[in-house]
């Protein structure tokens, strides 16, 4: 959805592998990616700017570097763009995805109102603030947000499957009857829709692995298949009770480096939690 190995201190070394192993060369910055940041620098050093132009500029340049995995630039550019245009929801609602990520939750549900006072049709920001919900210990809210981005598009899988794990936080049962009805009503020959049949249980997560190897068309197609399929297969292990296998899906979604994608965002969120809990227990 349009994510680096990580070593997590105090965690065991995970002791289960998955049955058929998938890999893609991980992804690499592109050039145009770097020659757009460097394009983007020299247009903001341009002389007669508006601070509209500078805003849109310095939100251009950190959307560029999200993609490469800058965060830090990144989120940097998009509090530049803020200061220069205060009413730029776009950059109030990425700006919220990086306080989501750094567990900073009252800040990042404020950006994620913010922008959606300014733009109420604005659903991605929807999508995100019912995430860092969903995180942030609020689940039954978080489904709410995340209905209301799933209704936009009721035959999007990846929508559904946001909007079931909110919901499965709520009542397991009754999330899986309605993933199962919603399977029925909007289910579709989309790859993605093999993720939502391995939680009914009617696709094994060997199945999904293999059919996605014979789908790609190319290694970046892999590599972007490969880090949903994983974040999610990581989600059900941990429903399952089976942590280090999540923690070995986790960590594979993380070695494609699509850092863009929201599976790969969550990923090292996930991780950081992982962590934050062994800590506990020792």
């Amino acid at each position: 959805m349009a994510l680096l190995g990580v070593m997590l201190t105090g965690c065991s070394a995970p002791q289960v592998v998955t049955p058929t192993l998938v890999l893609p060369v991980p992804m690499q910055v592109s050039y145009q990616s770097e020659l757009g940041i460097a394009r983007l620098g020299q247009m903001l050093n341009a002389p007669g700017l508006t601070p509209e132009q500078r805003a849109e500029l310095f939100f251009q340049r950190g959307v560029v570097f999200d993609r490469v995995g800058l965060r830090a630039m990144a989120r940097l550019d998009f509090n530049r763009a803020l200061r220069e245009q205060p009413d730029f929801a776009d950059a109030y609602n990425l700006n919220g995805v990086y306080l989501t990520q750094n567990q900073e939750f009252d800040e990042a549900y404020e950006a994620f109102d913010s922008a959606l006072e300014l733009a109420p049709d604005y659903v991605y920001a929807n999508l995100n603030r019912g995430i860092a919900l969903y995180y942030g210990g609020r689940p039954e809210l978080a489904a709410r947000d995340l209905k209301v981005f799933l209704d936009k598009e009721p035959d999007d899988p990846y929508r559904l499957l946001w909007w079931y794990l909110a919901l499965e936080r709520v009542d397991a049962d009754m999330a899986q009857e309605r993933l199962a009805a919603h399977r029925a009503q909007y289910g579709s020959e989309e790859w993605a829709w093999d993720i939502v049949d391995v939680y009914l249980g009617t696709l094994t997560a060997e199945a999904l692995l293999n059919r996605i190897s014979e789908r790609s068309q190319d290694n970046q197609e892999l590599a972007e298949m490969l880090c949903e399929a994983y974040f999610y297969l990581a989600k059900r292990a941990q429903h399952n009770g089976e942590p280090e296998q999540a923690e070995v899906y986790l960590k594979l979604a993380l070695a494609t480096n699509i850092y863009d994608f929201v599976e790969h965002r969550y990923a090292l969120l996930e991780l950081d939690l992982i962590g934050q809990q062994a800590r506990l227990k020792r």
